[in-house]
């Protein structure tokens, strides 16, 4: 009788060992954790390169701390290359007069330097801006060239801190460290869980002092994509903002690739800048 006991409590402990082994097996994983730098390209990709192309018209406010306001009008035009992830910009000033017919050109590549050219009417002269100068001012407001069309990804240490609510959205909060020149030593960033797109940007300086913030101000839904329509960059320091409000936005609506070229910063694409 006591030899069957002991067999019987082996065969239990055996068997709920089975069990325990199956559903380990069996039982459905958690999905893998996000990594920072899944989160920043996906980021990426929301905000640079919705669509296969785009357009709009957009109102730059420049204002300063006095409240003294400067308005500057301009298309913006974007397209994506259908055989890689490089991509060229177009922008051609409207207002005010002192900078109408004022051109800028990108031609963006993944992982390398971007080539950029202003073409300035007052002087009829087309200038490059080297890559040292993507951190410079973009005409006066308190973006810098590199923010129009995005630093690559590759050029930061992505962190991911924690994910948290800001202003009642859901976020991940990502830190990012300049692995090649920036005009930021650190770099915060709230990335909506839902849309991917920055919902603020805090920079930090050489001090590691907060030097200026992004923060997307509107966000619409056009033509499917999650779109900020209105957004500001402050510096923290001086007090002087930007705003910028994208109106008449259209994606995918089949501009050519020769618009992108150096003869059109001199000679408007006529039919996509009206």
């Amino acid at each position: 009788m006591k030899f069957l006991l002991e067999r019987n409590t082996l065969d239990l402990r055996w068997a709920h060992r089975v069990v325990i082994a199956l559903a380990l097996v069996l039982w459905p994983k958690a999905p893998a954790a996000v990594s920072a730098v899944e989160i920043v390209e996906k980021s990426h990709q929301a905000f640079h390169y919705a669509g296969a192309d785009m357009k709009a018209r957009v109102t730059m406010d420049l204002i300063a701390a006095s409240g003294r306001k400067r308005t500057r009008v301009l298309t913006m035009l974007r397209r994506n290359d259908p055989k890689n992830r490089e991509q060229r910009y177009y922008m051609f000033f409207h207002q005010p007069g002192d900078v109408r017919g004022t051109a800028f050109l990108v031609w963006k590549y993944p992982e390398r330097d971007d080539n950029r050219w202003i073409f300035i009417p007052a002087v009829n002269m087309v200038r490059r801006v080297a890559a040292s100068d993507s951190r410079s001012s973009f005409v006066g407001s308190d973006f810098n060239y590199e923010d129009v069309s995005g630093r690559d990804v590759q050029g930061d240490t992505h962190t991911l801190l924690r994910e948290e609510e800001l202003s009642g959205t859901d976020c991940y909060l990502v830190q990012s460290v300049p692995e090649t020149p920036a005009e930021y030593v650190k770099k915060l960033t709230w990335i909506d869980k839902a849309t991917f797109l920055p919902r603020r940007e805090e920079y930090y300086d050489a001090q590691n002092e907060l030097a200026r913030v992004f923060t997307a101000d509107r966000i619409e839904v056009v033509a499917s994509h999650p779109t900020v329509v209105k957004r500001t960059m402050k510096n923290v320091k001086s007090g002087h903002r930007t705003e910028v409000t994208f109106e008449e936005v259209g994606y995918d609506v089949g501009m050519e690739a020769d618009i992108f070229t150096q003869r059109s910063l001199q000679q408007p694409p006529r039919k996509w800048i009206r």
